[in-house]
C-alpha cells in the first residue's frame, strides 16, 4: 500500500464565540473531491470516497478523535504534538465532500490562528492509505482499500483543484 495525501485550498474562517464568551475559530470548505483529476496526478471515485468518508464519520469524527496537523508529514499517523484541528462535520455535496473543523488551542493550533488572522489563504489535505492503478492516462485511480489517517490537514499548497478553507 502507499501512503496517499491531497491538498484542497478553498475553505472559508469562521470565528464564533462558545457559551463563556471565548471566541472560536473554524475552518470550512472542501475537504475531499472525487471525480476530478488533482495536481498529484490521482482521481478518486466518489463512490470510494463516500463509502470511506461514512466510516470516517462513524468511527473518527463522531468519536471526537478526527485530528488534523498543521503541515502534511509522510506517514499515516497522527501526531498529537502537531495537532491543529479537530474535525467536527463532513458532508457529502456532489463529488465535493465540505468540511467544518474546530482550530484548536494547541501549539500548531495557535499558529493556523495567526494565520487566519493576518489574511493568509489556507487549504487542506487529505492523508490515507491505500492502492493506486494506472488509466492507462498518466492518472492513477485511487481503489476501494483507501482509508482516511485524517480528512484533512492544513496545508500551504493544496492538490485538489478546490480544497481551500
Amino acid at each position: 500500500m502507499k501512503l496517499i495525501t491531497e491538498l484542497s485550498e478553498e475553505v472559508s474562517y469562521i470565528s464564533e464565540s462558545n457559551e463563556s464568551g471565548q471566541k472560536q475559530h473554524f475552518i470550512q470548505g472542501i475537504f475531499l473531491q472525487g471525480n476530478v483529476a488533482n495536481r498529484n496526478g490521482r482521481i478518486y471515485e466518489t463512490n470510494i470516497l463516500r463509502n470511506e468518508v461514512n466510516r470516517y464519520i462513524k468511527e473518527v469524527v463522531d468519536t471526537k478523535r478526527a485530528y488534523g496537523e498543521l503541515g502534511h508529514p509522510q506517514g499515516p499517523q497522527i501526531n498529537l504534538d502537531r495537532v491543529s484541528h479537530l474535525i467536527k462535520e463532513l458532508k457529502q455535496d456532489g463529488n465535493n465532500f465540505i468540511g467544518k473543523a474546530l482550530i484548536t488551542n494547541t501549539p500548531m493550533g495557535n499558529i493556523a490562528k495567526g494565520l487566519m488572522e493576518s489574511g493568509a489563504k489556507l487549504g487542506v489535505s487529505s492523508r490515507g492509505m491505500g492502492s493506486l492503478k494506472s488509466n492507462g492516462q498518466g492518472i492513477m485511480e485511487v481503489q476501494n482499500d483507501f482509508r482516511l489517517a485524517t480528512a484533512a490537514d492544513i496545508v500551504a499548497d493544496p492538490s485538489a483543484p478546490n480544497a481551500f478553507v
